[in-house]
């Protein structure tokens, strides 16, 4: 008994080991649109670019392209600490903001960025069958908005359908706020158009997860939208969508997410290993 136990304590600790080998890089303020774009619009060539931390040290790792919060009016890109170290690739994405401009240039960004991984990722050691798509609020947003509406990424030559996986926390699936203010159209005026990802529902989606924050303490009724876009996912035949409402949260739920990201980033990766 005691030998086995000691071999048990051994393997453990040859895990704790290997687990604390994988190196991270960061790289920063990487251009997603080419150089003759950022030349000619110093908006573009100033906010559109993005942060890369990977694990330069492991190869076919999975990537969470994540777009930040702030209403599509604010906010700054951001590597999340709850990402950090889990042997996955982060990309933090800056885009433009309103009203510097205006529907549906921040959409367009998105798309643009998340096509700079597609191409890139691989050549950084990563596995461009295994990205994701996440962000809070806004970004969840644009994350629903860049997987469900393929036209998007097919102006980048790229099917989102390849997109692993969607992980929008607490992002409007109605046409979000901004948008509606652009118009003149109030914030408690509900609108669904084809800047609203519910707009967009599909059987053939990438894996679907919505994360909210407690209907009682949410922002604009955030959850219902989700739980209809939840439904209408289901009602055209998708199979892989789910809903996750986080008790005593409100808006700000992204500290109890990040653990319902990663571990559907693993769920995933599993299943492609096994198919």
């Amino acid at each position: 008994m005691k030998k086995i136990l000691l071999f048990i304590l051994a393997f453990g600790f040859v895990i704790a080991v290997y687990a604390q080998e994988a190196q991270y890089e960061t790289k920063q303020d990487i251009h997603y649109y080419n150089d003759s774009i950022n030349q000619s619009d110093a908006y573009i060539n100033e906010r559109c670019v993005l942060d890369v931390y990977f694990p330069k040290n492991i190869k076919g790792y999975a990537t969470i392209v994540w777009f930040h919060g702030g209403g599509l009016t604010g906010g700054e890109k951001e590597i999340p600490a709850a990402l950090k170290e889990k042997e996955v690739c982060v990309v933090a994405v800056n885009y433009r903001l309103y009203p510097k401009v205006k529907a549906p240039k921040y959409i367009v960004d998105a798309a643009a960025a998340v096509s700079w991984v597609f191409n890139n990722i691989d050549s950084l050691g990563g596995d461009s069958s295994l990205i994701f798509i996440s962000g809070h609020s806004a970004g969840g947003y644009l994350a629903s908005m860049v997987g469900l509406d393929k036209s998007w990424l097919n102006v980048h030559n790229i099917d989102a359908n390849r997109i692993a996986g969607l992980i929008p926390f607490s992002g409007h699936t109605i046409t979000h706020f901004t948008v509606r203010e652009e118009r003149g159209i109030p914030g408690t005026q509900p609108i669904i158009d084809n800047l609203a990802p519910l707009y967009h529902v599909r059987a053939d989606a990438p894996p679907l997860l919505l994360i909210t924050g407690d209907r009682e303490l949410e922002m604009l009724g955030r959850y219902e939208e989700n739980a209809y876009l939840m439904r209408m996912m289901k009602v055209v035949g998708h199979k892989e969508t789910k809903l996750y409402e986080i008790d005593g949260y409100g808006h700000g739920m992204t500290e109890p997410a990040f653990p319902l990201l990663l571990k559907e980033v693993r769920r995933i990766k599993e299943k492609k290993r096994n198919n």
